[in-house]
């Protein structure tokens, strides 16, 4: 909480957290006190329900009132103990960085040797393995969902991993260098080169490839700005370029879609994604099971 806030934050927080427990022994005990005179005959507070059933100015029940200072001390406790009043830290020094750490210690004290006999064999035998497979669809599914979808389909600007379309390549070690360092796709935009002419008549182009029917005079006007800007990263059969990431264009599969209207924004405005890279957080061996996995989902003929 020190990192993003303030002290008076901090104080603010500790008193309105110590004020508020005071009031409540404050009602407590005020709770506990009859509100009639000894001797006194109960009275009713004017609250009636089915008919009958009234309200009388008796107090609270013994058991219930201590009940409630008992739940008192133990708040006071637990923020003594843990964090709670601000930026005290609590005496345990508990923190939830520090639980997870000896959580993930613990499981990799746990399943860090099957992971080392995982890692010893190749990427391609373990995409044959089904039980190798059954852990790395869990670490895929912890660690990959999110942007691929738990069933690997990926979505707009997430990638398909169950096709045989790669960016960056889809040989086992292509495949476990993107997992391990993570990728950055960056596509430029040509709106201001190509004006909104010139980016209909590319997209027409791009659009021809695929054997969609497009205006072929048009087409071939894009096709010379094409040769211009674009077989740079794409090639000049458009087949892109796994060095750099860049996509076939020819193959009627789109990262962002392929509709006319998202292919000439993709050309106008350009693109960016970002693979982050996940071999400080889970090291290589995880990483070459989990590579293993997302190379069995396009191979799984091959595997078995």
């Amino acid at each position: 909480m020190a990192d993003f806030t303030s002290a008076f934050w901090s104080w603010l927080i500790f008193v309105l957290v110590a004020a508020g427990i005071i009031a409540l022994f404050i009602l407590n005990i005020w709770m506990t006190e009859p509100r009639r005179r000894p001797q006194e005959k109960p009275k009713t507070m004017g609250h009636v329900w089915d008919q009958d059933l009234k309200e009388l100015n008796n107090p609270l029940p013994r058991w219930w009132l201590n009940l409630y200072y008992i739940t008192l001390v133990f708040g006071i406790g637990y923020l003594v103990l843990y964090p709670g009043l601000g930026n005290f830290a609590g005496t345990l020094g508990w923190t939830q960085l520090n639980q997870y750490q000896d959580e993930v210690e613990a499981a990799d004290q746990r399943f860090g040797p099957l992971y080392e006999t995982y890692f010893r064999e190749q990427i391609s035998v373990l995409a044959g393995d089904q039980q190798a497979l059954k852990t790395g669809q869990r670490l895929f599914l912890n660690y990959c969902a999110t942007c691929h979808g738990s069933d690997a389909r990926g979505g707009s600007g997430f990638p398909n991993l169950r096709d045989d379309d790669w960016l960056y390549g889809g040989e086992p070690q292509q495949i476990k260098t993107s997992i391990m360092n993570g990728r950055t796709g960056v596509m430029p935009g040509w709106g201001s080169a190509l004006g909104s002419e010139g980016v209909f008549n590319v997209t027409e182009y791009v659009l021809s490839l695929n054997g969609r029917q497009v205006d072929e005079k048009v087409a071939r006007e894009g096709e010379q700005k094409f040769k211009q800007l674009c077989i740079a990263c794409h090639g000049s059969d458009a087949k892109g370029n796994p060095a750099m990431g860049a996509p076939n264009l020819t193959n009627n599969k789109w990262l962002y879609g392929g509709s006319q209207r998202v292919v000439m924004k993709t050309i106008a405005e350009g693109r960016q994604g970002q693979m982050p890279a996940h071999a400080d957080f889970l090291g290589e061996a995880k990483v070459h099971l989990l590579a293993a996995y997302v190379y069995s989902l396009s191979h799984q003929k091959e595997a078995q």
